[in-house]
């Protein structure tokens, strides 16, 4: 595959958020009261391990809740400057994903103008059919969690073992836990599974030698666990929203190990 499918989310006066196949991939933009001058209001970044052969599903969220969180919709009033962007892209292979210069695939704009109500939360979905082969990721065979709350404890020991091998400077722990995960990276980005795993136990490696990697302790009273892609995969959250695999970095920073997780047979499995 000489291309790689791109996301593009951009968001003007306002929070908006990108899910991809039931998949949440990211925010921008600035809620009511945020710091606007210091808000991210572009995101793109490549989805090929997200995208299925045939119908997708592409979902932009504006002024979603906090993750996990279901927000009953409010009236807002539009002031005519607030709008958001979602874009699925198919640029060449290191070309840049914008739409001047690569092919749109799908696209979904919100833009009220001024003295327009709205409800926000509000989900604007659209679906596309591509014709390009990808292979039946493995995420979409895992069986629906209907009880997520009951696996925190289980779920919290698992990534506890993960956060050990960090802390200690050992990143086998981590690569076992994300070897499915790894072996479709590369498939999805033709790479060779050997050099991914390499890369990551060097960076784990490398960051530890410079700092050592402190993540915090997985607790199931620190653990918030997002249902997506429909219910077959749990995002392991901290209470604010971010992943709760993190650690500070040398010279500034944090580097965040995000977990989507499958449960089969009582058995955790790292696949996104």
């Amino acid at each position: 595959m000489d291309r790689q499918v791109m996301l593009r989310l951009e968001a003007v006066g306002c929070l908006a958020e990108a899910l991809f196949n039931g998949v949440p991939l990211g925010r921008v933009g600035v809620s009511a009261g945020a710091d606007a001058a210091s808000a991210q209001t572009v995101l793109t970044l490549p989805v090929n391990e997200f995208t299925l052969m045939g119908s997708n599903e592409l979902e932009l969220l504006v002024f979603p809740g906090a993750p996990g969180v279901l927000a009953p919709p409010e009236p807002r009033l539009a002031d005519g400057r607030t709008g958001a962007s979602l874009q699925l892209l198919l640029p060449r292979m290191a070309g840049v994903a914008h739409p001047a210069s690569a092919r749109s695939l799908a696209q979904i704009d919100w833009a009220p103008p001024a003295d327009e109500v709205y409800a926000a939360p509000l989900s604007l979905r659209k679906s596309v059919e591509l014709p390009i082969a990808f292979p039946r990721w493995r995420w979409l065979d895992a069986p629906i969690v209907a009880d997520s709350a009951a696996l925190k404890n289980d779920i919290a020991r698992f990534l506890l073992e993960i956060a050990v091998g960090l802390i200690k400077g050992n990143p086998e722990p981590l690569i076992q836990a994300s070897r499915l995960r790894l072996e479709e990276l590369a498939l999805a980005y033709e790479r060779p599974l050997a050099d991914d795993v390499a890369r990551l136990r060097s960076q784990v490696q490398a960051w530890h030698a410079a700092l050592p990697l402190k993540p915090t302790l997985p607790a199931p009273g620190k653990l918030l666990l997002r249902p997506v892609a429909g219910g077959r995969l749990l995002e392991c959250l901290s209470p604010d929203g971010a992943p709760l695999l993190q650690s500070p970095l040398a010279g500034g920073g944090q580097v965040a190990w995000p977990m989507r997780l499958a449960v089969v047979e009582g058995r955790f499995y790292v696949l996104r």
